[in-house]
């Protein structure tokens, strides 16, 4: 009896594992379609610059907010600052290292690009109610903490990127209008 709890128990890990490894691909696919200037890894990891206080933007610090290596986050960053929507400066704290800035320019995309993950998000989770969502988050910040290390997330405010109190609205309506349509036809 234990060896087929133990065996069903490793089926459903491995098929977990496989789901989560193909939905990974997938939506990073599915999200470069939506955003036109930037890669969906490329809007994330710009995110995360943007998550970061200004002065602890290392590389290191963001490849932990990604979940990567300081490597793939190097080259990462590399390709963004050749379009121009970064800069690497000096870091104020740490001779050895070097911090990433978010260009003017790089603030305007990602204005651009978080309209277009409006779209993006919505599509997405359109069969999720939030109760889901939130257990699904939930779950994935578990599954997360594996190896005993808690996310690095982005639940905290971007203070550099100016959003007008209208984009801000405009944004929310928008939001609003294609997650609750039957709301909009009232």
């Amino acid at each position: 009896m234990e060896t087929n709890k133990a065996l069903k128990e490793y089926s459903l890990m491995q098929q977990t594992y496989a789901t989560l490894f193909s939905l990974a691909n997938k939506i990073q696919i599915e999200g470069d379609k939506y955003f036109d200037k930037l890669t969906s890894r490329q809007f994330m990891a710009i995110l995360a610059v943007l998550h970061l206080p200004e002065d602890e933007t290392t590389l290191n610090n963001i490849a932990r907010k990604l979940g990567t290596s300081k490597q793939n986050t190097n080259v990462l960053m590399n390709t963004i600052e050749k379009k121009g929507y970064v800069a690497t400066v000096p870091s104020p704290r740490d001779k050895r290292a070097i911090n990433v800035r978010v260009t003017e320019a790089g603030k305007q995309v990602m204005l651009e690009c978080g309209e277009k993950g409006i779209t993006f998000f919505t599509d997405l989770f359109r069969d999720f109610s939030s109760k889901e969502l939130e257990t699904l988050w939930c779950l994935l910040k578990k599954l997360y903490r594996f190896d005993g290390e808690d996310q690095s997330g982005f639940e905290e405010e971007i203070d550099n990127l100016e959003v007008t109190k209208e984009e801000q609205e405009r944004a929310l309506q928008e939001f609003a209008r294609r997650r609750y349509p039957s709301d909009n036809q009232k």
